[in-house]
């Protein structure tokens, strides 16, 4: 018997025994329950409980047909939670993946372990410990490169513009991810906000929306305000978003007299929550303009949405990636994992959806679209680039990176288009 079908059993006999009162009501569950212990005395192979229960899991949430609803188990729960708080145990650097090549490319943060050891944006990486690179997934490089601080690592990179690749040992520490960047930073590691050879335009870029995301930026518009900022650019793309109270927490920064921020329905399609401004929005009187790309997701999209449809501010870039769904984590028992399950949909103040359905068409209506005239094109390979110049201009100079200074420098059309509305908007 193939093994999903014996998760679909075994994640059966979970639930009848969790609900007694079920399984003698629910002809399917009690012969479901039954099918199990045969299998239990019957299969050739025998199944370690762990390994049933999760595949159990896999095959319940697999059967919803729904991307975002899945089983987590602790280890991935764990990741998540710590994603969610901006805390977690590691090297300090993110990876990617190269999307022409299919290699792992590295970007170390600043002041990590892996940037003190000697990583460099856009170095490949090829090894971990004793375990090749080649073919493994994101996830999975994320997993092994994590860890308690204090142990340590070994990995294998290739410097940008080099042929031979160099080992690394880092000692993993606790690590904190900012999610408010500035354009570039100080050799001290100080953030400047403003854009050169712009008359006072600041920049921030959100890469996330995390616990602390709306506190990080009150604090970096709070100076600004100080240094006489003209107007502001946030940079959505390539956000995958996050918790919506945050979202609708930095909404309320722009808004005033009560704006609807986002509303969220359930399956029967009423109004479950409806979001407001506060009416006290500090900047609501700011300029403003959003990046966004194909990847600005989930919470970037309800910022991107409440912003245009109270015409807040200019949208700049491509179409968003169209995910308009709720989750939420409900912890199972006896720390067993979580499930995380789509529970409502999101709606934007204009009244509509931004999901993007199955089989959904260009023509369709979903995701946030850039305003007319402010849509520009940049193809994956031209991404990477943008990506690597940028994480680069975050990083503050040194040698090492000076010598490949010619390797990261690209031309950024969606920041120029940005800077063109913005200034227009000040006009």
């Amino acid at each position: 018997m193939p093994r999903r079908n014996l998760a679909i059993i075994a994640v059966t006999l979970i639930v009848a025994l969790l609900c007694l009162s079920k399984v003698q009501t629910n002809p399917y569950v009690r012969i479901l329950a039954e099918s199990m212990r045969i299998v239990e005395r019957n299969a050739l192979e025998e199944v370690k409980d762990k390994q049933l229960f999760e595949g159990a899991m896999n095959g319940l949430m697999g059967s919803l047909d729904d991307e975002y609803s899945y089983y987590m188990p602790p280890a991935l729960q764990k990741e998540m939670n710590e994603e969610l708080d901006g805390k977690f145990g590691g090297i300090g650097a993110q990876i990617t993946l190269d999307p022409q090549t299919r290699e792992l490319v590295l970007m170390p943060l600043f002041d990590s372990p892996a940037s003190k050891a000697g990583m460099l944006p856009g170095d490949k990486l090829l090894r971990i410990d004793d375990r090749s690179t080649q073919g493994m997934s994101l996830r999975d490089a994320s997993e092994l490169l994590r860890g308690k601080p204090g142990e340590r690592v070994k990995v294998r990179v290739l410097h940008p513009g080099r042929e031979k690749p160099s080992d690394l040992e880092i000692a993993r520490a606790e690590i904190h991810v900012d999610t408010v960047l500035g354009d570039t930073r100080d050799d001290k590691g100080t953030w400047s906000y403003f854009l050169p050879e712009t008359d006072k335009i600041a920049y921030v870029r959100i890469t996330g929306f995390s616990v602390e995301t709306a506190a990080e930026l009150q604090r970096a518009l709070e100076m600004l305000d100080e240094q006489k900022m003209k107007g502001l650019i946030v940079d959505l793309r390539d956000n995958p978003g996050g918790l919506l109270p945050s979202a609708r927490d930095i909404c309320n920064l722009f808004l005033k007299n009560g704006d609807v921020i986002v509303s969220t329905r359930g399956r029967d399609g009423k109004i479950d929550d409806e979001y407001r401004a506060s009416g006290n929005g500090r900047y609501a009187d700011v300029p403003l303009v959003l990046l966004v790309n194909g990847d600005s997701a989930s919470a970037s999209e309800i910022f991107a949405a409440c912003m245009q449809d109270h015409r807040r501010a200019k949208i700049v870039g491509q179409r968003t990636h169209g995910k308009g769904t709720v989750q939420h984590l409900i912890d199972l028992e006896r720390g067993c994992g979580a499930i995380r399950l789509t529970t409502s949909s999101y709606w934007r103040p204009s009244g509509e959806n931004i999901q993007r359905k199955r089989g959904a068409k260009d023509s369709d209506q979903w995701g946030v679209r850039p305003d007319p005239g402010c849509e520009v094109a940049v193809g994956d390979q031209d991404r990477m680039k943008l990506m690597l110049w940028r994480i680069r201009r975050e990083t503050p100079r040194s040698e090492a990176l000076a010598e490949n200074a010619e390797d990261y420098r690209t031309v950024d059309r969606q920041l120029d288009k940005a800077v063109e509305c913005l200034q227009k908007e000040i006009e």
